[in-house]
C-alpha cells in the first residue's frame, strides 16, 4: 500500500527494512486496543548490525546514525502490524532508547535524537513523542543503539 507516509519516506531518499522477525521466544509487536508495542529495534542497516560502543570507538554522530536505522525498524513493524498500511498510524507515543555507551559518556540523548528526528521529520506532528534515552553497557550482538516504541493505530 501506498500512502502520504510512504511518500514522505520517498521524498527523503528513505526505504524501510523488511520487519525483522524476533530472534528469541517472544513477536516483533503486541496490539492491545489501538496501542502497539513495538519491541526494541537493534540498530542494522542493510541486513549488517551497527555495533560498537559510542565514547570508545564511536561518536556521537555514528550513534546518531544507527538510531536513525532503528527508528526505521520500528516504522517497518508498525508496517507490518498494520497489513502494510502506515496510514493506519495515529501518532507516536513513547520511544526508549538504549545506547551502549562507556562509563563516561552522558550525551544518550543527542544519540537518540536521531530517531526522534526521523520521526518528526517522517511524520511531523505525529511524530513527536515522549522519550527516554539511557546508557547500556552492553547491548546485544554488541550494537550501537536498541529502541522500543509505543505507537497510537487505527
Amino acid at each position: 500500500m501506498s500512502g502520504p507516509i510512504d511518500a514522505r519516506l520517498a521524498d527523503l531518499g528513505l526505504t524501510l527494512p523488511e520487519a525483522s522477525a524476533p530472534a528469541a521466544n517472544y513477536v516483533s509487536y503486541v496490539r492491545s486496543g489501538d496501542i502497539l508495542y513495538v519491541s526494541g529495534q537493534v540498530s542494522a542497516e542493510n541486513g549488517s548490525f551497527l555495533t560498537g560502543k559510542i565514547g570508545a570507538d564511536l561518536t556521537v554522530e555514528d550513534g546518531v546514525h544507527a538510531a536513525r536505522c532503528c527508528a526505521l525498524s520500528l516504522l517497518a513493524q508498525v508496517r507490518a502490524a498494520c497489513d502494510g498500511d502506515l496510514g493506519r498510524l495515529k501518532r507516536v507515543v513513547k520511544l526508549t532508547g538504549f545506547v551502549n555507551s562507556t562509563a563516561d559518556f552522558t550525551d544518550q540523548p543527542k544519540v537518540v535524537n536521531g530517531a526522534s528526528d526521523l520521526l518528526v521529520e517522517v511524520l511531523g506532528d505525529m511524530g513527536r513523542h515522549a522519550r527516554s534515552a539511557v546508557s547500556a553497557a552492553a547491548l546485544p550482538l554488541g550494537v550501537a543503539v536498541e529502541i522500543e516504541g509505543i505507537f497510537e493505530i487505527a
